[in-house]
């Protein structure tokens, strides 16, 4: 698959993700966050401004993530990435919005989404699991033009 396909795939697929982020102390913070849309090499995702999320964003510009479908673990693909991000504002949030019709019940009049902006994870590298394959399926990826750095270990015959 190209990297496209792995964007879709979380948008499309999965959509639900769990995004860590550092607070002031250094301490990982996590939080349920929808990955909305994609192209080529980002994906956007929404929030409000004002809360805690936004301010760690704001700080760090860069985020965690790992997403996962599946009914059991020997049915599940999971995709995490590593990436940097950077606030777009409000201009996108019509797309976000026609793509994701659930968020008008969130956020139903145009008063309340005017706390809403948007962000794009927009370089990062990012690793594919699939479990329900044999053997498991393992993939690598980069985006946005960062470098792919190999880690982990290798299984050879030796």
């Amino acid at each position: 698959m190209e990297t496209k396909d792995y964007l879709a795939y979380i948008v499309e697929q999965i959509h639900r993700t769990i995004v860590a982020t550092v607070d002031d102390a250094g301490l990982p913070v996590t939080a349920a966050i929808d990955m909305m849309d994609y192209d080529d090499n980002s994906l956007y995702f929404l929030t409000a401004k004002g809360k805690g999320f936004y301010d760690r964003l704001k700080k760090r510009a860069f985020l965690a993530f790992t997403a996962m479908k599946g009914e059991d673990t020997m049915s599940t693909v999971a995709v995490s990435i590593r990436g940097k991000v950077r606030e777009l504002g409000g201009e996108r949030l019509p797309r976000l919005f026609e793509k994701n019709p659930y968020m008008a019940e969130i956020y139903p009049t145009e008063e309340s989404r005017t706390a809403l902006t948007v962000f794009q994870i927009y370089e990062g590298t990012g690793e594919w699991f699939d479990l329900s394959k044999k053997p498991i399926e393992r993939a690598s990826f980069t985006f946005g033009g960062a470098e792919e750095v190999k880690d982990g270990y290798f299984v050879t015959d030796k």
